[in-house]
Order: structure tokens, then sequence, then C-alpha cells
């Protein structure tokens, strides 16, 4: 395939990122397609998340920032009663606790403290760096660290079905939030952990999911181009 050219204002790319990517691995895959070396993304997504994924080229690498200041919109769903040292499906359970004694009133009412500004430590699988090392790879490594919490703001958090022990939600939020952390500290508030089975990121300030392109949709589209 040959080069695509990007115009001289660069390009911004919606990406529905697929499960199991990466962020990095969708900035290569768009890199090795349109031939340009200055790619980055707006904001990472775990592997185990979906959705919207803000892709900049070219001189649109400049607004990167820009864009990783909106807000963020997700749907997700929590298990009650299981944990994982991930907070999500990457990393296996290592606790489960009934969650018999619990009842809808209590999930509702406790959703409403987290609404607002917080101060949130970030999950230890994390890209974050200490020492200048991802803390996820200290992690794995089974060392312990002290993660400083964060200010971060929830606008909205719903939850939109309850089905025990799933619960179903969609949230609105600042930069810096990590969703995994809400989880982990809604189950620890309930005193039964919990963690995260599924997220989607449906929006990121006006830039929505159903504007998105998957990998292959876009692979595609460069290919009429150039035929």
């Amino acid at each position: 395939m040959s080069e695509i050219p990007v115009n001289q204002e660069g390009r911004v790319i919606l990406i529905n990122k697929e499960l199991w990517w990466t962020s990095f691995d969708v900035v290569k895959k768009i890199r090795n397609l349109l031939r340009v070396k200055k790619v980055g993304h707006a904001g990472t997504l775990d592997p185990l998340a979906t959705g919207l994924l803000i892709i900049c080229a070219g001189k649109k690498t400049k607004q990167i920032n820009q864009f990783m200041n909106l807000e963020k919109e997700y749907t997700g769903t929590i298990i009650l009663g299981k944990t994982t040292p991930s907070v999500d499906l990457e990393t296996d359970f290592n606790s489960e606790k009934t969650i018999e004694h619990i009842d809808e009133n209590q999930v509702i009412q406790l959703s409403q403290k987290f609404i607002g500004q917080l101060m949130q430590v970030p999950p230890i699988y994390s890209a974050i760096k200490k020492g200048g090392e991802p803390l996820y790879k200290k992690a794995r490594k089974g060392e312990t660290v002290i993660i400083e919490p964060r200010a971060v703001e929830a606008k909205e958090f719903e939850i939109t079905e309850i089905n025990f022990p799933e619960i179903k939600f969609r949230l609105v939020c600042s930069k810096g939030f990590y969703v995994r952390s809400l989880v982990r500290d809604f189950g620890d508030d309930l005193g039964v952990g919990a963690c995260m089975t599924a997220l989607e990121r449906t929006r990121i300030g006006k830039f929505r999911l159903e504007d998105a392109q998957t990998i292959d949709d876009f692979k595609n589209e460069l290919l009429t181009m150039n035929s």
C-alpha cells in the first residue's frame, strides 16, 4: 500500500477500540496505515475496555492535550462479591464474599457518594509511572507501592440496571478518572468487594462512539481512497 497523504492540518480519527487491543496497538496500526510518524491518542483505554479512542495524526498531535482535558462518558458492568488484583478480568479472582444481605436501595444510595469532587487512589494495575517504571509492571512483580490519591470529578454516576451480582452503570467524569478505582471503592464500601467485567467509552467531549470507525473500517476506507 502506498503512502496515504495527511493534509497540512493533520487528521483527527475516531476509532472504536476493540477488546484486548491496547491504545498503543491502535496508534501503531494507524501509523503504519497512514505512513505518518506523528500519531498519538488522546486518553488511554485499558485492553479490556472498548469504545471511543481519539487518534491524532500529523499536526493534529498538537491538540492531544486539549482532547485529553475533555470530559469522558462510559458505560460498564460491575460484579459484586468478587475481586481481582487488577479490578477487571485481566487477572484472576482472588476473593469472594456473599452479597445476600445487599439490596437495591443500598446500591442506589451508595452511588450518590461517588458524584462530585473525589480523592481517588489510582489502581496499581495502571500505566502511571513511579521511579520510571509503570505501576502495572511493579504489580506483576509483586512489589508493594504507595500511590498518592488524586483529585478527580464524577459529574454523573447512574446505576442503570441491577441484576445481582451484576450492576450496570453510566459515568460522566473528568480527565484522570480511573473507573476501576471507583469500582474498587464501591465494592469496599459495600464490604463485599467488586470488579469490573465490561467498560465502554461512549463519549469524549462532543465526540461520540457512534461516529467512530473500527480499525478494519478505517483500513478499508484507505484502500478505497488508494484504489
